[in-house]
């Protein structure tokens, strides 16, 4: 198999951009600017392109009619869905490679158009695939960091994006580019979930990670922007400030692999920081994710949310506010991924909540079709 150097992924980024610029929804009127072909968007319905901006959590290792997912893929169309494991079969996704294999092809035959099949398999403490279930040790990306070997990134992702391709996974969020300023940090550097304090080193890193998945036609969502490697506290369990701690240099893995030409995908931290916005936390900031890294970092890709239904957002926020506030603040795939909390009609007060906005005209049409022409775009490569 032919590696992925710098320059060739910065081709193919362009390329598909290119390519899919022509056949795409919006992206024909952008390349073309006096094309009179019928947008074929127009016949998509509201709540479809709404559905496909949901990736949701379910409970269960197997699918029955009876399952919250069955409804909301079938007929609510959501985009995607995000498994989990945990040893009770009747919470967690995952129990072992068979029965993966068997979910997810049950999963993809309910969908009309195809699901992204999303979970974390970054490595070390956080990897739905583990010995446990059934699959092989990853070792974390603080400890591939302190090695300094990308080579062995490189075999390593390899290995990873090769497993979730044979069992039905194509989104894979990871890899994490926080960076390790604060080691004590309780949700990023006492779990070694960075690869390194050195932007240099973490964006090196990374690309290997990416590479290795591109090459296996998996995606992967770097994570959590704009960085969560100087909180002092974990977004899942509250309020997280890191006005204080953070600093520039967060961005500087963005900025480098966005360079390098990487389109696919960027997920959110729920972190406030008041020298980007001194109102609003960046999940739900207009500033943070438009301003900052739409227009200033120029990223096109695909932006998701990190679990809507963590205490940072949970605890302030009502849920069709919070869902509200993140298509605002120009956000593609709202993640609502924690099935302990996930309600059966969670995804349809989702599609509800968006379409009661576009309907009231505080959310333009456009803004939607922007999120519904990214996500196509992106599934067009599967």
């Amino acid at each position: 198999m032919r590696q992925i150097t710098r320059r060739r992924f910065l081709a193919l980024g362009a390329g598909a951009i290119v390519a899919l610029g022509s056949n795409g929804p919006t992206w024909a009127a952008d390349i073309v600017a006096n094309d009179t072909k019928p947008d074929p968007i127009a016949a998509i319905s509201l709540d479809e392109k709404i559905g496909q901006m949901l990736l949701v959590g379910f409970r269960g290792n197997y699918l029955d009619s009876s399952n919250p997912i069955v409804d909301a893929i079938s007929n609510l169309h959501i985009g995607g869905v995000i498994l989990f494991d945990n040893p009770d079969p009747s919470i967690g996704n995952i129990g072992s490679p068979e029965q993966l294999r068997s979910l997810t092809t049950s999963l993809q035959a309910l969908a009309t158009t195809r699901l992204f099949v999303a979970l974390d398999q970054e490595g070390g403490n956080v990897a739905r695939l583990n010995p446990r279930n059934g699959f092989p040790f990853l070792p974390s990306q603080q400890y591939l960091g302190g090695l300094g070997d990308t080579s062995l990134t490189r075999s390593y992702a390899d290995a990873t994006a090769s497993t979730l391709r044979e069992h039905g996974i194509n989104l894979n969020l990871a890899p994490v580019v926080d960076l390790n300023v604060n080691p004590s940090n309780p949700v990023i550097g006492a779990l070694g979930r960075s690869f390194s304090a050195d932007p240099e080193v973490v964006a090196d890193q990374s690309f290997e990670v990416i590479a290795a998945h591109l090459q296996r036609r998996i995606f992967c969502a770097l994570k959590h922007f704009p960085g969560h490697g100087s909180s002092q506290t974990d977004s899942h369990l509250g309020f997280v400030d890191v006005t204080n701690t953070w600093s520039p240099i967060e961005l500087e893995p963005y900025r480098r692999i966005i360079g390098w030409g990487m389109r696919m995908a960027i997920m959110t931290a729920h972190i406030f920081n008041a020298n980007l916005d001194p109102d609003l936390p960046a999940t739900l900031s207009r500033r943070t994710i438009t301003g900052l890294l739409r227009e200033q970092l120029r990223f096109d890709g695909v932006i998701i949310t990190d679990d809507m239904q963590m205490q940072a957002i949970t605890d302030f926020y009502p849920f069709e506010q919070a869902v509200g506030l993140t298509v605002k603040a120009g956000v593609d795939i709202i993640n609502i991924g924690n099935n302990l909390l996930y309600g059966p009609d969670t995804a349809a007060r989702a599609v509800a909540a968006i379409r009661g906005l576009v309907e009231r005209g505080e959310i333009p049409p456009e803004r939607i079709d922007q999120s519904y022409s990214r996500i196509m775009r992106l599934k067009a490569l599967f």
